[in-house]
């Protein structure tokens, strides 16, 4: 990384909390014996499904005046009695809480939108059968879901974590609240950084963690001990503002984003520092800056960070030579099919792209004004705009309030941040 230019002075994106770090410490909260503090939480729609979904369960969750932190008070082990819990759009919901209904005691119904009962759950039933839960599914193996509880005596257990991580992260944060804990490993894992950041969680709520030299995790039994955590700013979400200073030539630092990140999304600035942007990361920020245009000609695999990859994707028209993103193929089950959402949206502005099953290639191209088709996937209204942005080409996005499942003010911060540039993607 190299140092920025004090001659072209940052500007401070405000960036909201991540939603990956919120879900993870409310349920964690919840199952905690105590009261926990969760500061600086993300205030969208999936987080505020997830808060409903663990009221349902009987965990009190109270807010400050202006929701500068949530107070909750645990469970101390997993919920007992029965619950109708609507999740939303909020994967996250559909996959971490039904493991900690299966570690309490009583009958959990789990339902949620048209668009996330169309998303696979079945390597997180197949999970939870085998380790002693009575779980019935609806059409297709996913929601609606029933999760009949009488406490999970745990074991050892091989997930298939081929399609997402985020069943893993699930029984895993569960497995503290099993009888005798669990031995997981995982088969095919994708996007392992958000395993790492559960574990790294977890330890800091008092659970037992270590790892094994063949990569199997074991969680020893106990449950968990009340904490108070300050949530970053979500990683994932800078990448938009991050992507925005490398294609404008502008500086922009995200506060409280550094080196001590538990959030893996953050190496989405080595792939801008590979496109030539300049990248300066300290414990406490991280910077990026913009100058002599977008690199390309180099093939990536984001299979790790595949919540980026369409930031990457809606900006590669912009650079000098093709770019090819791989290892991404499990984005397809995401709130949309993803690579083919980007391909569509590029093929529309008139840029050249090729793809396949876990890949896409974008050709360099000057973008055609379009009408973006946003799928009510917030990331790909948010990438979209970035494009619009760096090429000054007006895109219309056809849903631009689908950000408001991870960011409401995403549009409002993009033109405040960059004042000279038209509300394009306020259109509709």
């Amino acid at each position: 990384m190299t140092a920025t230019d004090v001659s072209a002075p940052a500007t401070q994106a405000r960036i909201p909390g991540s939603k990956s770090l919120t879900n993870r410490a409310l349920l964690l909260a919840a199952a905690a014996d105590g009261v926990s503090t969760v500061w600086a939480p993300l205030l969208s729609d999936d987080t505020r499904a997830f808060r409903a979904a663990l009221t349902s369960f009987g965990v009190a969750v109270r807010s400050s005046p202006t929701s500068e932190f949530w107070e909750v008070t645990g469970l101390g082990g997993g919920p007992v009695g029965q619950a109708r819990l609507w999740c939303a759009d909020a994967g996250t919901a559909a996959r971490f809480l039904p493991p900690f209904a299966a570690a309490g005691r009583g009958a959990f119904l789990f339902d949620g939108s048209s668009q996330l009962r169309a998303r696979p759950l079945w390597p997180l039933v197949e999970a939870l059968r085998r380790l002693g839960a009575q779980v019935e599914t609806g059409p297709g193996g996913g929601l609606p879901l029933l999760v009949i509880a009488s406490d999970l005596p745990g074991g050892d257990l091989t997930v298939d974590s081929s399609l997402s991580s985020q069943y893993l992260s699930g029984l895993l944060m569960a497995a503290p609240l099993m009888r005798y804990g669990l031995l997981a490993r995982a088969e095919a894992l994708v996007s392992s950084p958000y395993v790492d950041m559960t574990l790294a969680l977890m330890r800091r709520f008092g659970a037992g963690v270590a790892r094994a030299a063949d990569g199997a995790v074991r969680i020893e039994p106990g449950g968990y001990a009340p904490t108070d955590l300050v949530i970053e700013p979500d990683a994932s979400t800078a990448s938009y503002f991050f992507a925005a200073a490398a294609v404008t030539g502008r500086t922009i630092t995200v506060p409280g984003l550094g080196t001590g990140s538990l959030q893996g999304d953050l190496r989405f600035t080595d792939v801008l520092e590979k496109a030539g942007a300049q990248v300066t990361m300290t414990e406490s920020a991280t910077t990026v800056r913009g100058g002599g245009g977008l690199r390309g000609g180099f093939d990536i695999d984001m299979g790790d960070i595949s919540d980026t990859f369409m930031t990457l994707a809606a900006i590669a028209p912009l650079a000098d030579a093709p770019i090819t993103i791989h290892g991404i193929g499990h984005a397809r089950l995401k709130e949309s099919d993803r690579i083919t959402a980007v391909a569509a949206n590029l093929r529309a502005c008139g840029i050249r792209v090729a793809e396949g099953a876990d890949w896409i290639t974008v050709h360099p191209g000057r973008p055609a004004p379009a009408r973006i088709t946003c799928y009510r996937d917030h990331r790909i209204a948010m990438s979209f705009s970035v494009l619009a942005l760096g090429s000054g080409v007006p895109l219309e996005l056809d849903d631009p309030g689908c950000v408001s499942k991870t960011f409401p003010g995403f549009h409002a911060e993009l033109h405040r941040l960059f004042p000279d540039t038209p509300d394009r993607e306020e259109r509709q």
